[in-house]
């Protein structure tokens, strides 16, 4: 029997009825022995583990590698070309993985990523395995691993998701071309979405020369990496697309072609909103009003471009009023889709003007919050700046936060705000805060500060709900520089939300400070 096999045997039956194996070498274990005499204090259970240990370490030290014919080693990770974050960050890091405030990781990233640092190799498993369960914490590691965590990714199928989180850089993998021609469907989105950033038409032409051959899920999975470099030489094969027999692929071209401009998709959806809308003009030249009539039958053409019979939400219920119907939802995704010049050309106004028209017939939330998904989906300033202001009537607090980022930075917190302060109540203060990215600072940090003291010293159940709530969104948005003055509010003693506020608030600025 082996020494290997005796070990077994010992651990099997249990040294209280069979003494551990004495190795050659070790203590008590000199040629000619007694095998399994304890020296005094000696731990059986002990010792039997820790030369097991030493066996394993002897037996793999002696196994030569196989080469055959068909294993091939695995391309090296290339060169990162950002440095790691410091000691201090990096530590912070670890304990944030280990579930210490584990809410402010996407910060982390984020701000890691904003000063061009990346995530040392060590803690790039950790990080990853936290991205399979959390897919909106996706695209801030993508930004933040670094070349190697996509190398990592691309080796691990459990990790492979993060290549449709954002593009894949050339060289990132260095299987290259053959992963197009072999790979998985994860590799070859990542090489498609590489090549769509250095060369499009080459990228278009590989993928129209496979695509029929391609399952559903994979022709939507490479259809995506169109997002990178999209342009009007991509129009036809988008608008093919367009009659795809999967859903998804269908849906997807649409979406693109939507952000498009000059493309024919956003000339038939114009000439859709025009006939839903119509501007009047009273006696008085100088007075002038909209009329909107929804669409009234859902035709072969409108599902082509992507408008389903029932749009997502569609019954769900407006503030102060009934649900939104499946005719003014229709309205509400033609109105999403049309280019935003559209209305400069036919009312011969700019935008601030256009959304202070009076709107007939109770359909101006219809029409803001359709002009409003414009104005994200096409990035236009000047559009968001005037359904952010006084006369909209956007009744999706959802839509209006997303608006602020359209606008720049410098104007963001001020129209932020705003927002607030015409909030009708707590609970649509509440989802459009849920909305409102961080960090937020100046009048929109002294008005949140505001809201939250004035919670902390009402008595009632609903300011106590409110002040919960709040301080659950705030924690992670909120400028860490407010912790001093949430620490001094008089009440005494502090609600536990606001305290767990400022601790958290003081964690994210020690954390900002290790990164700078």
């Amino acid at each position: 029997m082996s020494a290997w096999e005796e070990h077994v045997a010992a651990a099997l039956l249990g040294t209280e009825r069979r003494a551990p194996p004495v190795l050659d070498g070790e203590p008590g274990g000199e040629p000619g022995g007694e095998p399994g005499r304890e020296r005094d204090g000696d731990d059986a259970a002990g010792r039997l583990l820790d030369q097991a240990a030493l066996l394993a370490v002897r037996r793999r030290a002696g196994v030569v590698p196989v080469r055959g014919a068909d294993l091939e080693p695995i391309a090296p990770a290339p060169v990162e070309h950002a440095p790691a974050v410091p000691d201090a960050a990096a530590a912070r890091l670890a304990r944030i993985l280990a579930g210490e405030q584990i809410r402010v990781l996407p910060e982390w990233l984020d701000a890691a990523a904003g000063r061009g640092l990346r995530v040392p190799p060590r803690l790039l498993p950790a990080l990853l395995e936290r991205g399979r369960s959390d897919r909106m914490l996706r695209p801030s590691i993508a930004r933040a691993a670094g070349r190697r965590g996509m190398w990592l990714a691309l080796q691990n199928t459990d990790w492979a998701y993060l290549v449709g989180a954002g593009p894949v850089r050339a060289g990132d993998d260095p299987a290259g071309a053959e992963a197009w021609r072999s790979g998985t469907r994860h590799r070859r989105a990542a090489y498609l979405s590489g090549l769509r950033g250095t060369d499009p038409a080459a990228a278009r032409a590989l993928l129209r020369e496979a695509w029929d051959r391609e399952p559903a899920p994979d022709r939507a999975a490479f259809l995506g990496t169109f997002a990178w470099g999209l342009c009007l030489d991509d129009e036809e094969f988008l608008e093919s697309a367009l009659d795809d027999r999967g859903k998804d692929v269908r849906q997807l071209a649409a979406d693109l072609l939507a952000r498009l401009p000059g493309a024919a998709y956003g000339a038939r959806m114009a000439e859709r909103a025009r006939a839903c809308l119509t501007r009047r003009t009273g006696p008085a030249a100088d007075v002038s009003w909209i009329e909107v009539e929804a669409p009234r039958e859902h035709d072969a053409g409108l599902a082509r471009d992507g408008v389903p019979f029932h749009p997502g939400g569609s019954f769900a219920p407006r503030p102060g009023g009934g649900p939104v119907g499946t005719r003014a939802a229709w309205l509400r995704e033609i109105l999403a889709r049309t280019p935003l010049p559209t209305w400069t050309a036919l009312f011969g106004l700019p935008p601030a003007a256009i959304v202070r028209l009076p709107v007939r017939g109770g359909g101006a939330p219809d029409l803001h919050t359709g002009w409003a998904r414009a104005a994200l989906n096409q990035g236009d300033v000047a559009w968001a700046r005037a359904l952010l202001g006084d006369g909209a009537a956007v009744d999706e607090p959802e839509a209006l936060a997303d608006l602020l980022g359209v606008l720049p930075g410098d104007e963001r917190d001020a129209a932020a705000a705003g927002l607030v302060r015409r909030a009708p109540d707590r609970a649509e203060l509440l989802r459009l805060l849920e909305r409102v990215p961080g960090p937020w600072t100046g009048p929109l940090a002294a008005a949140v500060v505001a809201i939250l003291t004035g919670s902390a010293g009402l008595p009632t159940r609903a300011a106590e709900h409110t002040l919960m709530r709040l301080c659950r969104i705030a924690d992670l948005r909120l400028d860490p520089a407010a912790a001093e003055r949430l620490a001094g509010h008089p009440v005494r003693p502090h609600p536990r939300p606001l305290t767990d506020l400022v601790d958290t608030l003081r964690f994210r600025g020690a954390m900002l400070k290790e990164l700078s």
